[in-house]
């Protein structure tokens, strides 16, 4: 089965593997990584966050990660920003929240971040789109497909 986020990658010659593991697996990046028999830090959450600015965007962290909300605030570029609301992540992406490929659906100007330390991983998978398909890919790849760009959410920033 071939999903929008396979077929923008065939379109862009970008090198992945399609995985697929049970739907009737609980939700969740560790429930992933288990089903996969891939870590948790390399199923990677792709989460949806929002600014008082009304801008969203898109923010992958390893499973085991979660961001340190200076860190975030600084690379989105505002003071008050929240994780997006169900309905406005369906509104933003076109897909449910546990599913949310990392690229394929962003519109022009719409900014995606990926953890750093996720570049040192071999491999990472993200959501194809439907829980139970799952994209193996790269960081190098992934960067490419998402056009993230690559910061330091995790790790707080000299004492403060």
């Amino acid at each position: 089965m071939k999903l929008p986020a396979h077929l923008y990658l065939d379109l862009h010659n970008i090198p992945y593997e399609a995985r697929s593991f049970s739907p009737e697996t609980e939700k969740g990046a560790a429930n992933a990584a288990r089903a996969l028999g891939i870590s948790e830090r390399q199923a990677v959450k792709t989460l949806i966050f929002e600014a008082d600015t009304g801008e969203r965007a898109l923010v992958m962290l390893g499973g085991d990660q979660n961001a340190i909300s200076g860190n975030l605030k600084k690379v989105i570029g505002s003071r008050n920003i929240q994780m997006a609301k169900p309905e406005a992540v369906k509104e933003t992406t076109g897909y449910l929240i546990g599913s949310i490929p990392a690229f394929g659906w962003q519109p022009e100007g719409f900014r995606t971040f990926l953890e750093a330390s996720l570049m040192d991983e071999p491999i990472l998978g993200t959501g194809a789109g439907q829980w139970g398909e799952e994209i193996m890919i790269t960081p190098e790849n992934l960067v490419m497909a998402s056009k993230a760009i690559v910061v330091n959410l995790t790790v707080r920033e000299g004492g403060g």
